[in-house]
């Protein structure tokens, strides 16, 4: 006869439950010494993404050379001189040009291209590789290869005489008209492919069952590929659009340097290289942070519009 007694009418009471590790309010996830293991990336982002932003605001109140100089607070007087400058003003035009090219034209033809990859014609390893490599090719030696086709002598001079058009042929980075315009095609001939590639793995993830389904009801090609493939991957488009925005936008400086240096006149020069050229060519330090702002202030507002023209249906709704 068991010693345990059940009480008359009654159930057994269940056991215990065993005190699970981690349960307690001690030693949960809001653990104090859990939570302290988090302070050396906090101190991380503080010192080196929350630090150089203030910095940029504060730099942009001081005349200052270079670190071998003692700076001199001026208060707006830099602002002053940055919105009365022609220069400033030619190269927000040029931003705002290129930023309102690029990505317009880049992420259509890159989503194109990469709903055609994600169907994997053949030869799609192949393709994959050639239109992700301009993307590999450092800046550097993407500058040398665009300087000797747009040279004079060069390449795409070579190929209009070669068709009979020498009458179209001009100095291409040297001519204001057309350096400008040189740059932006340089710009969409690295991302188009290395954009279409991502797209390509994002919409490897669409249902198949979805994209079959819409073929037997009659949709053709380019409502599959608008209609049903596009909504279904709008968030990542979103995001890659985001990205090349400010891609475009913050790092034309290195290809600029390389081959046109803003010219000529301020025909190519754009914030980010105004940025470079103020700071580390004229020792304007102030001067280059007021700008650094500004570029700030347009990459937000960018990403802003970006963000509200390609809500999903299901955001627009909340």
């Amino acid at each position: 006869m068991s010693s345990t007694s059940i009480p008359a009418g009654g159930r057994a009471a269940p056991p215990t439950a065993a005190r699970r590790p981690g349960r307690g309010r001690r030693g949960g996830l809001n653990s104090p010494r859990l939570l302290w293991l988090t302070v050396p990336s906090l101190v991380w982002f503080a010192v080196f993404s929350v630090g150089p932003l203030v910095a940029m605001f504060v730099i942009a109140t001081l005349r200052w050379k270079g670190l071998i100089y003692d700076p001199t607070f001026i208060g707006t007087r830099n602002i002053r001189h940055v919105f009365a400058d022609p220069t400033f003003h030619d190269a927000v035009r040029n931003s705002l040009v290129q930023v309102a090219v690029v990505i317009p034209v880049m992420i259509p033809l890159a989503f194109m291209l990469g709903y055609h990859l994600s169907t994997k014609p053949r030869g799609y390893r192949v393709l994959s590789v050639l239109y992700f490599s301009p993307g590999l090719i450092s800046i550097s030696v993407t500058g040398m290869i665009f300087y000797g086709v747009l040279s004079p002598e060069g390449g795409a001079n070579g190929l209009l005489r070669a068709v009979g058009l020498d009458s179209l042929g001009t100095s291409w980075l040297a001519d204001p008209s057309t350096a400008l315009p040189s740059l932006i095609a340089i710009d969409l001939w690295r991302g188009i492919g290395w954009t279409a590639v991502l797209f390509a793995a994002r919409l490897a993830s669409v249902p198949a069952d979805v994209i079959e389904a819409a073929r037997i009801d009659g949709a053709g090609r380019l409502r599959i590929m608008w209609q049903i493939a596009f909504p279904m991957v709008k968030t990542y488009v979103r995001t890659l659009t985001m990205l090349q925005f400010l891609w475009t936008l913050f790092t034309s400086a290195a290809l600029i340097l390389l081959l046109t240096k803003g010219g000529p006149g301020t025909s190519s020069t754009t914030l980010s290289y105004l940025v470079y050229e103020k700071a580390f060519g004229q020792s304007d330090l102030g001067y280059s942070q007021v700008v650094g702002v500004v570029l700030l202030l347009l990459g937000v507002a960018g990403m802003l519009l970006i963000r509200a023209l390609l809500r999903s249906p299901r955001e627009r709704t909340r």
